[in-house]
């Protein structure tokens, strides 16, 4: 008993030791006036490798926007019926980007670093655009045929594999074990902080037990995950609809509350730059809340789209890129200031003191009622249950390149998953938490060492995309 309790605490310390060096602050940059930032790797990372992108792209985000809607719009032309669209892999993609981070995320950045959060996450969306469009690109160029699902397959365990092993016969590259492992450990961790979250919102809003909860959605969920291409059959219909709602619901509150929209955007750019702040600590607090969220939320560059983009059959592989980075646009500018709308159009002194869900079903409360606590614990549910059947398609791929195509792997997974689904909702276990948030950084420290020397060939590819299309 001692040898395990030993054991058990020496993980532990591991666990914090590996949460302190992906998601604690690293280094620190002095403010004038006094203050610092705090920059943890990944925020080290992505920042300057998503600028990086940019200016390699020539700021794709920005000049192909009207193509990024037109080639997400495109139709489906002469493919297999088991390949993915376009529009199907966004859909993907959306269903795990936009989950709990797009409003518990929203209402802790705001909470922690005031309406200038809000201003940060749209920047970071901005520069995180550029770096989904380079690994989205690079899962087209290198994905391949699934003799499991049909279709394709790919993601940055195929393109890590491909591009670095030097033996192109070998069947692992230890880089792409590296990738699939933290993935699979970051999807399981999710599972338990997904089911948590609804059981807890459903008992707030209807008072309805834990256990009844995460049954009806375990069980939903099996009925999906466990039967072959469901998924996607399932996610062309939630997604749309759980994120056109959400977005109609905000557009009626602003509407609601139209005249106070000017000081809102006004507090947004104050508090941004810090000029309502009474020392410049406020402008490091804003700052790195409204980044770190960001980065958190969209996912760019952690890896996980491009599982969904690799998926995609389209006639150029610039196309998936553009189709992703839209994607982060439709994550953080449209989803997330959903939410940060919700939160500053109520008056600031109701929500003085509180924080996560209860912020948010106050804010909706006082714009909706009741009916508003109800509407807000029904869309988590969609968001968090889109997120799970969302992450498991990734999953599979990863499954596939580690254990081979069996579908006695791929469904003890899945069971896997399921079980630390059903687990989370009944407890609150916070390690198991951190093994997520351990695994989506290390996905993102891999997946960035691969990509940044890669990228050039996802630049070609951009160029020889405007290049054909010019001709037309």
């Amino acid at each position: 008993m001692n040898l395990l309790s030993a054991a058990m605490n020496t993980l532990l310390k591991i666990i914090q030791v590996l949460m302190n060096l992906l998601w604690g602050d690293l280094i620190y940059i002095p403010l004038p006036g006094g203050g610092t930032i705090g920059l943890s790797l990944l925020v080290i990372i992505l920042i300057p490798a998503g600028l990086y992108f940019t200016f390699r792209t020539r700021f794709v985000q920005i000049r192909l926007f009207p193509e990024m809607i037109r080639v997400t719009l495109e139709k489906r032309s002469g493919q297999k019926e088991s390949a993915l669209s376009g529009i199907q892999a966004l859909f993907v993609s959306t269903a795990t980007r936009v989950g709990m981070g797009n409003m518990v995320g929203v209402v802790a950045a705001i909470s922690a670093g005031g309406a200038g959060a809000v201003f940060w996450m749209w920047v970071t969306a901005m520069i995180g655009a550029a770096t989904a469009f380079v690994e989205a690109t690079l899962a087209q160029i290198y994905q391949e045929e699934d003799p499991l699902y049909g279709g394709f397959r790919g993601g940055p365990a195929y393109y890590i594999h491909k591009h670095f092993c030097k033996n192109k016969s070998k069947k692992h590259c230890v880089l792409s074990v590296a990738f699939a492992l933290s993935g699979l450990l970051c999807w399981c961790g999710i599972s338990q902080v997904i089911s948590n979250s609804v059981s807890s919102s459903f008992y707030n809003a209807f008072e309805i037990p834990p256990i009844v909860t995460t049954s009806i959605l375990v069980v939903l969920a099996a009925l999906i995950v466990l039967r072959k291409n469901t998924t996607v059959k399932v996610l062309d219909v939630m997604v749309p609809i759980m994120a056109g709602t959400y977005f109609i619901l905000a557009l009626v509150i602003i509407g609601m509350n139209i005249e106070l929209l000017p000081s809102v955007f006004k507090r947004i750019f104050e508090e941004a730059f810090g000029i309502r702040q009474v020392v410049a600590g406020g402008f490091g607090a804003a700052l790195m809340n409204g980044v770190q969220r960001g980065l958190f939320s969209n996912e760019a560059g952690s890896g996980s789209a491009p599982c969904a983009a690799a998926a995609a059959k389209v006639s150029h592989p610039a196309k998936a890129g553009l189709i992703q980075a839209f994607g982060v646009f439709i994550d953080t500018i449209v989803i997330c200031t959903c939410t940060a709308m919700i939160m500053l159009l109520a008056p600031q002194d109701l929500l003085s003191g509180l924080s996560g869900m209860s912020l948010l079903q106050t804010a909706m409360f006082h714009h909706f009622g009741q009916i508003g606590v109800v509407f807000t614990a029904l869309v988590l549910w969609l968001f968090s249950f889109s997120t799970f059947i969302g992450i498991l398609y990734y999953a599979r791929s990863n499954v596939a390149y580690l254990f081979g195509d069996s579908w006695a792997t791929q469904t003890a997974y899945k069971v896997l998953a399921l079980g630390m689904l059903f687990i989370g909702g009944l407890a609150a276990y916070t390690f198991v938490w951190d093994l997520g948030d351990i695994g989506v950084g290390l996905m993102t420290i891999f997946n960035m060492i691969a990509i940044i020397p890669m990228s050039s060939q996802a630049i070609r590819s951009l160029k020889d995309y405007e290049t054909l299309k010019n001709r037309k």
